[in-house]
């Protein structure tokens, strides 16, 4: 069974004491927006060296993993399944798609989002139809709100910058901290290639963003730019 298989190799490269970090770095204790989530104390680089290891399974093997109720074989599962979306033809890209949103609700951390939603359903959406992400933009849970916008980081690479805003815009008024980081750093990232559009949305809307959103919106700018956008003197 490849959980059994995957599980052996990452508890092989279990650190001391990173597990009891994870719980509090993702926000795993009781009331978190990681509530119940579990640990085995493996690194990134090395879920990514066992990634590579496995990288030749089918979709259907992948279920167990990405299931899991440990962090690190999900975010082991979301590697493998960028890397078979990446090397596969137009009819498999597809399959590993539908198998995202297919097991949504296991790409439930932030660091899972951010691994792996502009590889997939940001990469596949270049060319098509983008209506899924403004329902996701608009659903209760927040990492498909989270989803939605860091999907967009693959269509800023692409100078493709309409949904970003408009996403943006949907997501202003978000509750979450999380949210304010994600969208402040999407339109952060599209500053780095169209500072002008940024700048006009800024000049709109920097008012009423969350201070913690406009705050890493505006990281690139120069010093007294940022002080005018903080002080409201635009």
């Amino acid at each position: 069974m490849l959980l059994n298989q995957i599980r052996s190799e990452l508890k092989t490269y279990i650190e001391d004491g990173k597990a009891e970090h994870s719980y509090g770095f993702f926000k795993a204790m009781p009331g978190g927006y990681g509530e119940g989530d579990q640990f085995w104390g493996v690194s990134v680089p090395s879920q990514r060296k066992v990634a590579k290891k496995f990288k030749q399974v089918g979709l259907d093997d992948l279920v167990a993993v990405i299931q899991s109720p440990y962090h690190e074989e999900r975010l082991t599962a979301l590697f493998i399944l960028n890397d078979l979306f990446k090397k596969g033809n137009n009819k498999q890209k597809k399959q590993c798609f539908d198998f995202y949103l297919q097991q949504i609700n296991y790409v439930n951390n932030w660091d899972l989002v951010d691994s792996s939603a502009h590889k997939i359903v940001g990469l596949w959406l270049l060319d098509k139809d983008r209506s899924l992400l403004y329902k996701l933009a608009k659903s209760n849970n927040l990492w498909e709100r989270r989803i939605a916008m860091i999907s967009c980081y693959a269509f800023i690479k692409n100078e493709d910058y309409d949904d970003v805003l408009k996403l943006a815009l949907i997501l202003l008024n978000d509750k979450h901290d999380l949210i304010h980081k994600v969208v402040g750093w999407m339109l952060k990232e599209l500053g780095k290639k169209e500072k002008q559009r940024e700048w006009q949305f800024l000049q709109q809307h920097y008012a009423k963003m969350p201070r913690t959103m406009l705050r890493v919106a505006i990281e690139k700018f120069a010093p007294e730019e940022r002080q005018d956008f903080l002080k409201g003197k635009l």
